[in-house]
């Protein structure tokens, strides 16, 4: 199969999709990688570095899209990518479909086949979702604690204190990979933590191995509301797979919170668990609502593109090497996570949780294969 490897384009993506080992392994199946030139400078990987891995340097993203079977990226195409894609190609990628309703409708008319990173399961977890949960959590509390700063609009909270001197107050709502990671950092710098969750079991496994400071909770809206009042810090880490995440704090909640709280909504991906979120990029990452600052950035871990391209990579290639070797039908015929990871296939949407988001038809994945 002809793999294609176009540079990101979204603001200050600097991830690449592959990396020289990664080339390397294709191309020892057999397969052939084109790569887009300078595509991985934003990880440190040099054109050298993958023309010495066996791939082909093209000088034009049209010209990766135009010849390759197969496109492999981090993040979804964005409407300046629309044109280059063509019908029967392959997509593996970032979607997050249930945030965007021109994407989807995009990709529908493309006719193309698009397997999510972020629906591929295995087992119950999403392997492919969780290395950038990480970065993304443990990023939160990163740019939680930058913002805080007054010159940066914040309260003027340390997030650690000091002696005598109380330290920040943080509310984590999501216990899974994304508030794990948040907690642990928070903790770590000495913060007073709150997580929620839904899932009581979950809830009992966190309180085993998070340190002191943290205390777990049971996530609803009464609780919810009454621990933002008192929060320095807000980071959402909601998830529901596939689906749109649910707004738990509303426009009238913020005025409750202290000025100059932070609000980091990890869940933009998703359309954002705060009714007053809305996508940022990392050159304009916040802005203000009834004195909370909403910091939003929906490719957070673009910022440290090197560690989290090795991250992303690791848990990708495995199933490129699928797709390349097997094409997608018989891959998701023969792999149970290439099949969850379906979300359109030849104009239909074969993901429920898309479909509901715009009230479109779901085709079940049977009828597609």
């Amino acid at each position: 199969m002809l793999v294609g490897v176009p540079k990101e384009i979204k603001n200050n993506e600097n991830r690449v999709a592959m990396t020289p080992a990664g080339v390397d392994a294709l191309t020892r199946d057999g397969h052939k990688v084109l790569v887009e030139k300078g595509a991985g400078l934003g990880s440190g990987i040099s054109d050298d570095e993958f023309v010495g891995a066996g791939a082909d340097i093209v000088k034009t993203a049209k010209g990766v899209w135009s010849k390759a079977e197969m496109i492999v990226k981090v993040k979804e195409p964005l409407a300046e990518e629309f044109p280059f894609i063509k019908k029967g190609q392959l997509l593996f990628t970032y979607f997050h479909f249930a945030a965007g309703k021109e994407l989807t409708q995009a990709m529908v008319k493309s006719g193309a086949t698009c397997v999510a990173y972020e629906t591929v399961e295995d087992g119950k977890t999403l392997p492919l979702l969780t290395p950038m949960s990480e970065v993304a959590g443990r990023m939160a509390i990163q740019a939680g604690a930058k913002f805080l700063e007054k010159p940066h609009g914040g309260r003027g909270v340390l997030m650690g204190g000091i002696p005598g001197v109380e330290s920040a107050n943080v509310v984590v709502i999501g216990g899974g990979v994304v508030g794990t990671n948040a907690a642990k950092m928070a903790a770590g710098l000495g913060a007073r933590v709150t997580i929620l969750d839904l899932n009581l079991d979950r809830l009992r496994y966190l309180d085993d191995v998070m340190p002191a400071n943290v205390t777990t909770l049971f996530s609803n809206g009464y609780n919810i509301r009454r621990l933002i009042r008192t929060a320095d810090l807000v980071v959402g880490a909601v998830l529901l797979p596939g689906a749109k995440a649910p707004a738990l704090i509303r426009r009238e909640d913020l005025k409750t919170m202290l000025p100059g709280s932070v609000i980091v909504d990890v869940a933009i991906d998703q359309g954002g668990c705060v009714e007053t979120s809305k996508p940022t990029t990392h050159s304009e990452p916040v802005y203000v609502v009834d004195g909370v600052l909403h910091y939003c950035v929906a490719n957070m871990p673009g910022a440290v593109g090197r560690t989290s391209t090795y991250g992303l990579t690791n848990t990708t290639l495995p199933y490129a090497r699928i797709l390349a070797r097997l094409g997608w039908k018989e891959a998701a015929k023969s792999n149970h996570g290439i099949r969850t990871g379906l979300n359109v296939v030849a104009g239909k949407v074969t993901c429920q949780g898309v479909a509901d988001a715009f009230g479109m038809e779901m085709t079940p994945v049977d009828a597609v294969l």
